[in-house]
């Protein structure tokens, strides 16, 4: 049937159609009800469907995640056990700000008795403070021979406390050197300090 045979068919006698035009017609009236119903219906039970997909698909990954912590619940608890054991131990190695001076002077005697005489010994003014702990620099400059202001660095390195040399620089002259340096030594903050610098962090963060 071609197209003009279309053209010559009268739509007040449809049911008069030859079998051909009246199948194609009810297919076209099939095909647009679908394509609506596409449209105005199933697209967003589409997208619905699609959004449970990908949520599925996500629990699952935090499922199989949360599973493996569970099974490995155990050791988990170990491992956070032997790291505050071994933070606490390097805590204790942190003064606090009683016993600064007692580490200052210590680090003082620590020259004098290997007969290095201290040019210049000035801790910084000001702390630099973290988290947990306070951090302070003491610009040192001894003047001395090779082996005692190497068993100097080794009788800091020995002290109880945390105490690190940074920033060497070391002059010879005639065979007496002189060393300047940054010794840092650090000290733990006491609770009053440490809500102080959460305070401080929480102000900072609000005006980012």
């Amino acid at each position: 049937m071609t197209l003009d045979d279309f053209r010559r068919l009268n739509l007040r006698e449809v049911g008069k159609w030859p079998l051909g035009p009246r199948i194609v017609v009810l297919l076209a009236i099939l095909i647009a009800i679908l394509a609506l119903a596409g449209w105005f219906d199933w697209k967003d039970q589409w997208d619905r469907l699609t959004s449970a997909q990908q949520d599925e698909v996500r629990l699952k990954a935090q499922f199989v995640e949360k599973k493996a912590k569970a099974i490995n619940y155990d050791l988990y608890v170990q491992q956070l056990a032997e790291v505050n054991q071994a933070f606490g131990a390097l805590v204790k190695q942190l003064p606090n700000r009683s016993e600064i001076d007692a580490l200052l002077t210590d680090i003082n005697q620590a020259g004098l008795g290997r007969g290095l005489q201290f040019d210049l010994f000035r801790p910084a003014p000001q702390e630099k403070m973290a988290d947990f702990y306070a951090e302070l620099p003491i610009a040192i400059k001894i003047t001395g021979n090779y082996h005692d202001i190497g068993a100097f660095a080794s009788d800091v390195a020995a002290l109880p406390r945390i105490v690190t040399l940074n920033d060497l620089s070391i002059a010879n002259e005639k065979g007496t050197l002189t060393m300047d340096a940054v010794a840092k030594t650090f000290r733990y903050l006491d609770e009053d300090e440490i809500a102080k610098q959460r305070a401080l962090a929480r102000e900072a963060k609000k005006r980012r």
